[in-house]
C-alpha cells in the first residue's frame, strides 16, 4: 500500500466522520433506543450505538456513490463484521506493544491538513464546523495508522519471493507481452481456519447464490455490499486497475479467461470462496524503464539500549537542526548508525523494491529536497531526504527487481486475508446482533 493510498484511506474515514455532522442534533428530540451489546470481541464489547453510528456513515457514503442499497439487516451484519475485524486487529496491536504516540499522530493529521491546503488549526476548525468531534477524529486516525503498521509488520515484512518465482514471472511476461490492465471487483466469503464441512458447505451455497445473481446481471457493487467479507465490500469490492502480475494468482488465472463484464465461477482458496467480475480491460506497454531515486538518510537503530521513543526524540532534534539550516551530511556523519554515515547518509540511486516498504513509501511521498518526518522501519528510525529522481532503462538486474515487487503485490492481498482469518479465529468473538 503506497503512502498516497494510506492517505486516501484516511481521507475516506474523514468523509465518513463529516457525514455524522447533522446526525446527533436531528435525533436529539427523538426517543433513543436503550443501548445494548451486539458483539463481544476478546474482553471488549461492541454496542448497538457504535454499530448505528458506523452504519449511518456507511449508508451516506453508499448513497453518494450511487450504490443500490442491500437490505438493512444485511448491511448491519456487514458493518458489524467490519467493526469486529477492526477490534481484533487493534487488540492484537495493543497486546504486542504497538502504539502510535501523539507526536506521530499530530504529524499524520498535519499531512492530511496540508493535502487539503489547510493548517492544522484551520483543519480542526473545519471539522468542528461540520460537527465532527476532533478527539474522536484523532482516535479514528490513530486506529487507521495502527492497522496499517500492523499489516506492514505482520504481513508485508514477512513475504518471501524466491528466485524461481522471479524466473517464472519474467518468462511469462515475455510469453504474454504483459502491459494490459484489468479493472476487477470481487466478493470474498471468508472461511474460518478450522471450518467444519457443514460451515464450508453453507459458505459454498452462499457463494453460489452470489455468483448466480452476478451472472444474471444484478448490480455487482450491491452484491458485494450484501455478501462480501472483504474490507472493500461497502465500496463495491472494487480492486481498481491492475495488471495480472499484481493480482492474487487465483484472480489472475480467472481474469485471463474472462471478457469485459464477465463473472467467474465460484473460486476456492485458503481464505474462503471468491467471485470476481471483470469490469474492464485496457492495453498498455511493457515496462522498459523505472524511476530511480537518489536519497540520503540518517538512521538511529532501536535496540535493548535505545528505545523507539528515545530514537525518535533524538531524530526529532536532529531534524529541527537541519530544518534550521544545519547541513544534512554533517548530521548524518555525526549520528547515523549505518554504512552510509561516512558518505553523509548518501544511499546512491535506489530502485523500486530495493528498500523495505516503510522506507520506500515515505521516500516516494517526498518532493526533491524535502525532509521527511521521522520514519520507522524494521531497522529503526530514519530521516530521509530525496536529492533527485530519474528514469532509467530496466537492465536484467532491474527487471528482476521490478518482478520481485510485482510478485510481492500479487501475494500481499492473499497473505493479508489469510493472516486476518487466522487472527480472528484465535480471538474470542460472540455475535449477538440477532438476539432480541
Amino acid at each position: 500500500m503506497t503512502t498516497m493510498q494510506i492517505l486516501s484511506r484516511i481521507i475516506f474515514v474523514l468523509l465518513f466522520c463529516v457525514g455524522l455532522g447533522a446526525g446527533p442534533a436531528s435525533a436529539a428530540a427523538e426517543p433513543l433506543e436503550a443501548d445494548r451489546i451486539v458483539a463481544l470481541v476478546g474482553d471488549e464489547v461492541i454496542t448497538a450505538f457504535e454499530l448505528r453510528t458506523r452504519l449511518a456513515t456507511a449508508l451516506q457514503q453508499l448513497k453518494k456513490q450511487g450504490t443500490p442499497l442491500p437490505p438493512q439487516n444485511v448491511l448491519e451484519q456487514q458493518m458489524l463484521e467490519r467493526l469486529i475485524m477492526d477490534r481484533v486487529q487493534l487488540q492484537f496491536a495493543k497486546e504486542s506493544g504497538m502504539r502510535i504516540d501523539d507526536i506521530q499522530l499530530d504529524q499524520a493529521i498535519g499531512r492530511i491538513a496540508a493535502s487539503n491546503k489547510l493548517s492544522p488549526q484551520q483543519f480542526r476548525a473545519v471539522l468542528e464546523k461540520d460537527g465532527v468531534e476532533y478527539s474522536k477524529f484523532r482516535e479514528e486516525i490513530r486506529s487507521e495508522m495502527i492497522v496499517t503498521r500492523l499489516r506492514e509488520r505482520e504481513v508485508e515484512s514477512k513475504l518471501v519471493i524466491s528466485d524461481g518465482e522471479i524466473d517464472n514471472y519474467l518468462a511469462n511476461q515475455v510469453a504474454t507481452g504483459s502491459g494490459e490492465e484489468y479493472q476487477v471487483a470481487h466478493i470474498l466469503l471468508r472461511a474460518p481456519e478450522s471450518a467444519s464441512p457443514e460451515q464450508l458447505q453453507k459458505l459454498r451455497l452462499r457463494g453460489e447464490q452470489a455468483q448466480q445473481r452476478a451472472n444474471a446481471g444484478e448490480n455487482f457493487a450491491e452484491l458485494a455490499a450484501a455478501f462480501s467479507d472483504a474490507p472493500d465490500a461497502l465500496k463495491g469490492g472494487d480492486l481498481g486497475w491492475r495488471p495480472l502480475a499484481r493480482m492474487p494468482a487465483i484472480y489472475a488465472d480467472a481474469v485471463s479467461k474472462l471478457g469485459a463484464g464477465g463473472v467467474s465461477e465460484l473460486l476456492r482458496s485458503s481464505a474462503g470462496f471468491h467471485v470476481i467480475k471483470l469490469q474492464g480491460k485496457r492495453g498498455g506497454t511493457v515496462v522498459a524503464s523505472v524511476q530511480q531515486t537518489r536519497a540520503r538518510h540518517i538512521l538511529i537503530r532501536v535496540n535493548e539500549i535505545v528505545s523507539a521513543s528515545e530514537a525518535r526524540h533524538k531524530l526529532e532534534t536532529v531534524r529541527e537542526r537541519i530544518a534550521n539550516g544545519v547541513d544534512f551530511a554533517e548530521q548524518a556523519r555525526l549520528f547515523s548508525q549505518d554504512g552510509s554515515a561516512p558518505k553523509g547518509g548518501d544511499l546512491g540511486w535506489i530502485n523500486p523494491g530495493d528498500t523495505v516498504p516503510e522506507f520506500e513509501r515515505a521516500m516516494d511521498a517526498l518532493k526533491d529536497g524535502e525532509l521527511s518526518p521521522v520514519v520507522q522501519s524494521p531497522f529503526g528510525m530514519h530521516l530521509i531526504q530525496v536529492s533527485e529522481r530519474r528514469q532509467r532503462d530496466v537492465s536484467a538486474e532491474r527487471q528482476r527487481g521490478v518482478a520481485r515487487q510485482a510478485l510481492r503485490d500479487r501475494k500481499l492481498d492473499e497473505a493479508y486475508q489469510d493472516w486476518l482469518r487466522q487472527l480472528r479465529d484465535r480471538t474470542y468473538v460472540e455475535n449477538r446482533l440477532q438476539e432480541q
